[in-house]
């Protein structure tokens, strides 16, 4: 049976993967802990080389019995990915064994790059996209802004935004003068 859930708050930590308590019995930690590999192994749709994990678009899984709850978080309102990403969740989880999986979309608090792993930021730059630099500005104080988006392809920082928006909303279209190759640019934020 696949539940969906509407939108609510969610705390604000970040992912990590759910400890079972020490009283907890042996079964039920694994189980934890085999959901979670699961869910984690999900590729996001739009960046295949990259999981839900490295996105850190996986807030938490959560099982109770043969049912798991999984939350993930959007990188922005809307993105169209998030249904494929809720399907795949579904049919890896119950590929796997669990008879309920219930996949809510929790958007606050809002998504952002810092969640992103290292790992992560590594894939995209093989994959041949310029990760996010820097942290996105929270709360008050000084704005960073970002004077030079560095080449995947060649290394070079002579590059320049040919557009705000690249093949998804989150990116944006790069040029780099020194090779000419074209590039995505995962903004920060």
């Amino acid at each position: 049976m696949v539940m969906l859930r509407p939108l609510r708050p969610h705390r604000p930590s970040p992912p990590t993967p759910p400890a079972a308590p020490a009283h907890g019995r042996p079964s039920q930690r694994a189980a934890q802990e085999e959901a979670w590999r699961i869910a984690a192994s999900v590729a996001d749709p739009e960046v295949p080389v990259l999981t839900i994990e490295d996105l850190g678009v996986l807030r938490s899984v959560e099982v109770a019995g043969s049912a798991v709850h999984v939350d993930i978080t959007p990188t922005y309102s809307g993105c169209p990915a998030m249904d494929a990403i809720r399907d795949d969740l579904v049919l890896s989880l119950t590929a796997a064994g669990f008879s309920t999986v219930d996949v809510r979309l929790v958007l606050s608090p809002a998504w952002t790059t810092d969640w992103m792993s290292d790992a992560g930021r590594r894939k995209l730059e093989e994959y041949g996209i310029a990760p996010p630099t820097g942290r996105a500005a929270v709360g008050s104080g000084p704005i960073r802004l970002a004077l030079s988006v560095r080449c995947p392809q060649c290394g070079s920082l002579d590059t320049r935004e040919v557009s705000r928006f690249g093949s998804t909303s989150c990116k944006a279209l790069y040029e780099c003068r020194a090779c000419l190759e074209p590039f995505d640019h995962f903004k920060v934020h």
